[in-house]
């Protein structure tokens, strides 16, 4: 099946086509099809959850904390000492609806002053925190 042997002379064409490596690939990729099926039917189970559509009563309060390039932070616009700001944080944490805390670091503030902040921020319960002025990196 696979080779010819003997039949003609050396000069003449073989008139056979050698099926054995169409066989060879046909049946990897038949092995590979049955392995991958199972695979794809699988599901996975997440418990997500529900969608809140109600709007909100009123806008939250929002803290606008700044870091300039300098180190200065700015709290809603009067600068503060790096010291100072886990007495504001845990003032602002206890709170009920928890503000909002929007940083907006400098493009030129020292990454070590941004770390700080937000790891005071995060030791002392602020939950809802976010960057905002990226458009200033683009």
């Amino acid at each position: 099946m696979g080779m010819s042997i003997g039949g003609g002379g050396e000069d003449e064409p073989m008139m056979e086509m050698n099926a054995t490596p169409l066989i060879d690939v046909l049946l990897v990729l038949l092995i590979m099809f049955i392995v991958t099926i199972p695979v794809m039917t699988h599901a996975v189970k997440l418990d997500m959850p529900r969608p809140n559509n109600a709007p909100q009563a009123s806008d939250p309060v929002v803290i606008n904390l700044e870091i300039d390039f300098d180190g200065t932070i700015l709290w809603n616009g009067s600068p503060v000492q790096l010291g100072d700001l886990d007495g504001y944080f845990s003032r602002e944490a206890a709170i009920s609806p928890q503000p909002e805390l929007h940083i907006r670091p400098n493009r030129r503030a020292d990454y070590d002053v941004v770390a700080r902040v937000l790891a005071s921020a995060q030791r002392n319960g602020m939950r809802k925190m976010g960057f905002v002025g990226n458009e200033q990196f683009m």
